[in-house]
């Protein structure tokens, strides 16, 4: 008889039981994908760990599989799941983690904090439907943290923002009591996160690295996400650096990343004003009276282009797609008729 006992560590709860219970797990074993290779992936289970063929199967770290004779059969449906642009020139999503409850953007401020990656990060999170939280890290390097605080707490309404020291200890149980579940760490090279990671776990499980004494860019040392269970209960992903987010299908989550301006967008007199010269934009009137920076207005505007960007061009990929199968149909059918 099945006894999920060995995967509440992995964040098994009435949930996910209750998600499981429409499938055969007389026929198939439930587990959750620690870590994903190329076309193989771990999958803790209530027997214990074992090495699975992903075959036909999407799967990510975080989610939730049945596996039988070593190969994932079927993956639930994500109740979560942190989504980015692929890196690659087709138009492609990436996810990056499933089923995750906090995501913990973590920057450096042993140099000077990037409002507009934060603010990108926080569009990711909010879209993934996570809580976001940003943890500001290597406090001990900083000249000013209270001002740092300040700065990225305005930018990240609706988010936790707070300075750890993974050296000191300093802000690490702020930290723990906040994060909830599942919890992913995402960021840049360099920004600590595996550092982060171990002193949330209290060992060091993941390796780290030095970044570069010039730019305090750091070297991808984490290469796989990785799922990992923390001592005072729930789970970590640790996830490898991010040079570059790209924003995949994310309106909702600008709109949430940037909701003081949604929300002043509410009174402008056009309901499709683009806050750049319309009469009665109270976005812009929101600038003008030094309530709104410029520098956040413009950033907005950026990511919703770059959405816009994506959007238009997946949906070119896929009718060029679905193009190009009308056009072999065809050729099958001219074949047929031809040689009846």
């Amino acid at each position: 008889m099945f006894n999920p006992h060995h995967l509440v560590r992995f964040g098994w709860n009435e949930s996910v039981s209750h998600a499981f219970s429409t499938l055969e797990l007389d026929l198939y074993e439930p587990g959750r994908v620690v870590r994903v290779d190329r076309g193989e992936c771990d999958v803790v289970t209530a027997s214990g760990q074992i090495r699975a063929r992903t075959g036909a199967q999407s799967v990510c770290t975080g989610d939730w599989v049945t596996v039988g004779g070593s190969v994932v059969v079927d993956v639930l449906p994500r109740r979560s799941a942190i989504v980015r642009a692929s890196a690659s020139i087709r138009s492609e999503s990436q996810v990056l983690a499933a089923n995750v409850d906090t995501v913990v953007i973590a920057a450096a401020l042993d140099t000077d904090v990037d409002l507009g990656r934060i603010e990108r990060f926080l569009a990711l999170a909010w879209e993934s439907g996570a809580t976001p939280m940003v943890a500001l890290t290597k406090a001990d390097a900083a000249l000013d943290v209270s001002r740092t605080l300040a700065d990225v707490g305005a930018i990240a309404p609706g988010a936790t923002v707070l300075a750890v020291s993974a050296r000191t200890g300093d802000g690490l149980d702020v930290l723990i009591a906040a994060v909830d579940g599942t919890v992913a760490l995402v960021g840049q090279s360099g920004a600590g996160k595996s550092t982060l990671a171990n002193a949330l776990l209290g060992e060091d499980l993941f390796a780290t690295g030095e970044v570069r004494h010039g730019d305090h860019k750091g070297r991808h040392v984490t290469a796989h996400r990785e799922l990992v269970p923390l001592p005072g209960g729930g789970t970590l992903i640790d996830t490898p650096g991010l040079r570059g987010v790209g924003l995949w299908d994310a309106a909702d989550g600008i709109g949430r990343a940037f909701s003081e301006i949604d929300a002043l967008a509410e009174q402008c007199r056009f309901g499709d004003c683009n806050h750049d010269a319309e009469p009665g934009c109270a976005v812009r009137d929101a600038v003008e009276r030094e309530e709104l920076p410029q520098r956040r207005l413009d950033s907005y505007r950026k990511l919703q282009r770059e959405n816009e960007w994506m959007a238009a061009r997946t949906d070119a990929r896929l009718q060029a797609e679905r193009t190009r199968q009308v056009k072999v149909q065809s050729r099958w059918l001219k074949e047929r008729y031809r040689n009846r």
